[in-house]
């Protein structure tokens, strides 16, 4: 008798045992690296990890007071509607039209688990097996994975740091096809940091209105901008494309809630009560007291969320000029979010430590195996030469994880 399975997950009959579908996604490449940096910190390795987009602060106090009030009270206790708290839903279409002067209804708004369930959503409620979507890069990580599941086919659209990797109406008209339905858009940005302005959101917007495409625009660090930047709302910049933009935002980066897993996607009615169909049958509600808790945070000041947007100043000057003086390294200086996108392209085939340099993969690896830094290669964000660093971490750790980076470095032959 032969063995029923092997060990590479598939089968001796003609079904894998992975679907191909869930079998071709790729591990959140950021995730992983904080996990690796987290265990080997518990194991005694004095790790300094800038993998995570995830602020260091704790969620304010009064964020916090609403959800152990909502634990006591037995409505919390029940299903809710799968589309959000109705209060919920109307609080964030007032928020939206209070930080971004963008005027929807509720019944425009979805609450998801997260950010990331909003990006899916959106994904799935408007593309077709064999719709292409313009995907700009370097770009966040779960964005070609929820494409992809959707059954979209992503088309990159690569930008470098000479042009702030901000991508422009000419590379995009160039990557348009009969086959494009939808562009992709993600400012403040998750990688590099980078903000458009409002021009290039004009801009953008008009020619997606000209070839009747939709935009997905992720607005998640809206409130993290520097130096005069603004963040610009697509919908808001030009109008006649609100019917044909979905808008994602959430509470996880603004007001330091990432393991609360509340986000929301904004769109036309339709596309809203369509993802909310998906949703009812995908997880239900959002836990309800997460909801409660989003309800304090949307409804309340922004007092704490311009404290922690001051510090991550700070650190996000520090860090450009400590990557900036190490040979090899070029770092912009972002104008949003709290990650920086250095190229250290200049290093790729030289030799540390007597390995070779061969691409960006290994170069992190060789940072977290001499120098204790988890960093994320730009393998993960679609632009091998790069690397990612999240500066939301303590000023100290900051300042010795890239100490450590530059002294490793200084090895380089």
């Amino acid at each position: 008798m032969g063995t029923p399975e092997t060990t590479t997950g598939t089968s001796t009959s003609e079904h894998p045992r992975i679907s191909k579908r869930i079998g071709g996604i790729a591990e959140s490449a950021t995730l992983a690296v904080d996990a690796k940096a987290k265990a080997l910190k518990a194991a005694g390795r004095p790790v300094i990890g800038f993998g995570a987009g995830e602020p260091d602060f704790p969620t304010p106090d009064a964020i916090v007071a609403a959800a152990q009030a909502a634990c006591a009270d037995p409505k919390n206790h029940r299903y809710t509607p799968a589309a959000g708290l109705p209060e919920l839903r109307e609080a964030v279409a007032a928020k939206t039209k209070r930080d971004s002067g963008y005027d929807v209804t509720a019944a425009q708004v979805l609450i998801t688990n997260g950010g990331k369930q909003a990006v899916y959503q959106a994904f799935a409620t408007v593309v077709d097996p064999g719709d292409e979507i313009l995907l700009p890069a370097p770009y966040w990580t779960t964005y070609p994975e929820a494409i992809t599941l959707a059954g979209g086919v992503p088309v990159q659209v690569t930008a470098d740091e000479s042009t702030d990797y901000l991508v422009t109406v000419e590379q995009l008209e160039a990557a348009r096809t009969p086959k494009t339905k939808v562009l992709l858009l993600c400012s403040p940005s998750n990688p590099t940091g980078s903000v458009y302005s409002r021009e290039q959101i004009t801009a953008i917007g008009e020619w997606a209105l000209e070839h009747g495409l939709w935009v997905i625009t992720d607005e998640i660090y809206e409130h993290l901008v520097y130096d005069g930047a603004e963040s610009v709302s697509l919908p808001v910049a030009v109008p006649a494309m609100a019917d044909r933009t979905i808008v994602l935002n959430g509470v996880a980066k603004t007001y330091a809630m990432t393991g609360w897993r509340v986000g929301w996607l904004i769109g036309p009615a339709d596309v809203v009560k369509a993802a909310a169909n998906l949703q009812s049958h995908l997880t239900s509600n959002v836990a309800n007291v997460s909801q409660r808790a989003a309800l304090e945070a949307v409804s309340g000041p922004l007092d704490a969320a311009h404290e922690m947007r001051e510090a991550f100043d700070r650190r996000r000057r520090a860090i450009v000029d400590l990557l900036s003086a190490i040979p090899g390294v070029e770092c912009p200086t972002p104008k949003g979010a709290f990650y920086v996108y250095p190229s250290v392209k200049a290093l790729i085939g030289k030799t540390l430590r007597g390995a070779e340099i061969t691409d960006t993969v290994r170069l992190a690896a060789l940072i977290l195996e001499h120098a204790e830094v988890a960093v994320v290669p730009g393998e993960a964000f679609g632009t091998p030469g790069y690397l990612r660093l999240s500066y939301a971490l303590g000023d100290d750790d900051l300042k010795t994880g890239v100490t450590r980076m530059a002294e490793l470095l200084a090895e380089v032959e």
